[in-house]
């Protein structure tokens, strides 16, 4: 495109949500079911929350990790599915530019803080299992302290250099989103100037904010299994498996809709398709995590039991 006619170009001022959009007689169900969804996401991950301040039992690392998990999660839906379900009831279910902006920055800045915070998590079921006498040495409260603010800056900082350079791009249209929320690809298909260096950028953020975790993770879990692996007795392989089981369900969960949504190939798949995977990523496995992690640990049952009797 020549610079003539980039300068005729008209300024998008804000973008059009297709998504759901195949189903306009179904609208007051979606919203129903995502209303549900919203509140039961924040419901159990405010009581994993609580429930790790208030029981002197949860008091660890691991726990620690959790909770800021599930404060994490309470981000990542709150990003997305507000203006989801205020879209439900409106004919043109758009969002202005800025506001397509703020939501990728958030979006984004909770997935790879997530990404590197599970890492973190498996680091620590590592310590705890293959290095327990140094365990707290190794994961002492500065240690995890660091951890955290460290999954959050990798987060923010992956966020910002996406965003600065999406700033950049010149945007022709047409302004129709095929989803229910702003990602960083749909905004580089609608763009009319080079989005080489936004392509390259993204590349490199995937393989160290999203791949390398991903591996440090793996591999720790394989030193994990043949450590368990080496226990004599069948009750120590069950008691030392059970502590990391919630984790690696999570992992599995969190790492496969991750995978199939972004790395699929696009061609073939119809928007319904697609909407319902980025539903499994986005809005679903924040709802499954404190679930995960109330049915298979029993200090944490016993928390939440402990929580709702007293109130």
């Amino acid at each position: 495109m020549t610079p003539f006619e980039m300068t005729n170009l008209t300024r998008v001022t804000e973008f059009i949500f297709l998504g759901f959009s195949n189903h306009p007689n179904l609208q007051g169900v979606f919203f129903l079911v995502f209303l549900a969804i919203y509140l039961t996401t924040l419901l159990g991950n405010t009581l994993m929350i609580v429930a790790t301040r208030v029981s002197p039992a949860l008091h660890t690392p691991m726990y620690y990790f959790l909770s800021n998990l599930s404060f994490l999660d309470i981000c990542y839906t709150s990003t997305t599915i507000p203006v989801m379900l205020v879209n439900f009831f409106r004919e043109k279910k758009t969002i202005s530019y800025e506001g397509c902006l703020s939501q990728i920055f958030f979006f984004v800045s909770c997935a790879g803080t997530e990404c590197v915070l599970l890492a973190a998590m498996a680091y620590d079921r590592y310590v705890a299992i293959c290095h327990p006498l140094r365990y707290p040495v190794l994961m002492s409260t500065r240690v995890c302290v660091c951890l955290v603010i460290g999954s959050w800056l990798c987060g923010l900082v992956n966020s910002v250099t996406h965003i600065a350079l999406i700033t950049r791009l010149t945007l022709c249209g047409p302004n129709q989103i095929s989803h229910f929320l702003c990602d960083i690809p749909l905004l580089l298909k609608l763009s009319c100037s080079d989005t080489s260096v936004n392509e390259s950028v993204l590349h490199v953020a995937s393989a160290t904010i999203g791949l390398s975790p991903c591996l440090f993770t793996a591999g720790s879990y394989i030193l994990i299994i043949s450590a368990i692996l080496r226990i004599p007795s069948t009750q120590g392989k069950r008691k030392a498996f059970s502590t990391c089981a919630s984790h690696l369900t999570v992992v599995v969960v969190f790492y496969g809709t991750a995978n199939f949504n972004y790395d699929r190939p696009r061609e073939g798949y119809s928007l319904d398709m697609d909407i319902l995977v980025s539903v499994l990523y986005c809005v679903v496995t924040p709802l499954l995590n404190p679930i995960i992690y109330s049915l298979k640990n029993n200090e944490v049952k016993g928390a939440l039991r402990k929580l709702i009797k007293k109130h």
